[in-house]
């Protein structure tokens, strides 16, 4: 174990004992760039339990500056983070690019609540997202070798907060909104372990905000069982049963009547093949 790495898990252990109220002398910054050296940590303790927690401690807790996060954000999206490995499946590197993606969300959140960024540095970063969300290919939820790795949850609640951010226009919502069709429709993985929820949290809110009309929504919906008529394969089983129980994730919180609801159930209608008709 690396003096850094052991220094570092020392630290964050204090740092939670004492509720991420630093000492004297101490500025939430220093800590920065030995977590994000080890953001995408094989360990759950020091990735999952450390690390993503004091980020939210910092970055919600107003801790760091507004040139801080700037930073802290053009270094979660570079190539060392969100794209550290992109393209590779069954491997660590994973842990990194997901990780990336959570600090991020928060990131991203707290611009959303008080906007720091510049047009140009919104821009920057959804569409990194919506690279990510193209060339991301390792999906799998639960790692036995590692824990979390939730690449479609995490990677919502990105979205999710771009979607809300002053910034976003109908252009983005519909990006977005294409995002989570190619991680639903990803060819090779059905979702366990609720990544399904995470992603309808994001059309939830673009429905509660008003984000775009309800009718569009509802197409949107309808195309996205179009899988169902599709040839059988592998690829149409995994389209077909993931949008299952997107649509079911979905189903639970919008009413069940108007055009809408009856959208949401008419595609489910669709993708259920054990449905009686």
């Amino acid at each position: 174990m690396s003096d850094t790495r052991t220094r570092l898990l020392a630290d964050l252990r204090r740092i939670e004992d004492e509720g991420y109220q630093l000492r004297p002398g101490e500025r939430p910054a220093e800590f920065v760039a030995p977590m994000l050296a080890h953001l995408g940590d094989a360990a759950p303790e020091l990735r999952d339990e450390l690390i993503y927690p004091t980020f939210h401690a910092f970055i919600d807790g107003d801790r760091l500056t507004e040139a801080e996060l700037r930073a802290l954000l053009d270094t979660l999206i570079d190539d060392a983070h969100l794209f550290h490995g992109i393209g590779a499946a069954g491997d660590p590197s994973v842990f990194t690019r997901t990780f990336s993606m959570l600090a991020i969300a928060l990131v991203v959140r707290r611009h959303r609540r008080r906007p720091f960024l510049t047009a140009d540095g919104y821009a920057r970063v959804r569409d990194a997202l919506l690279r990510y969300h193209r060339e991301e290919r390792d999906l799998r939820g639960l790692v036995a070798e590692g824990g979390w790795a939730h690449a479609a949850a995490h990677g919502a609640d990105a979205l999710v907060e771009v979607v809300r951010c002053p910034e976003s226009d109908p252009a983005t919502r519909w990006a977005v909104l294409d995002a989570l069709r190619g991680m639903l429709h990803n060819g090779t993985t059905t979702f366990p372990d609720e990544d399904d929820e995470r992603m309808a949290t994001v059309v939830d809110a673009v429905i509660e905000d008003g984000l775009l009309p309800e009718r569009e929504v509802a197409d949107w919906l309808g195309r996205l069982a179009d899988c169902a008529d599709q040839p059988r394969s592998r690829a149409q089983v995994v389209a077909r049963v993931n949008t299952k129980n997107f649509l079911r994730s979905l189903h639970f919180r919008r009413p069940r009547t108007g055009p809408l609801g009856q959208a949401i159930g008419a595609a489910e209608a669709r993708v259920n093949r054990f449905r009686s008709h």
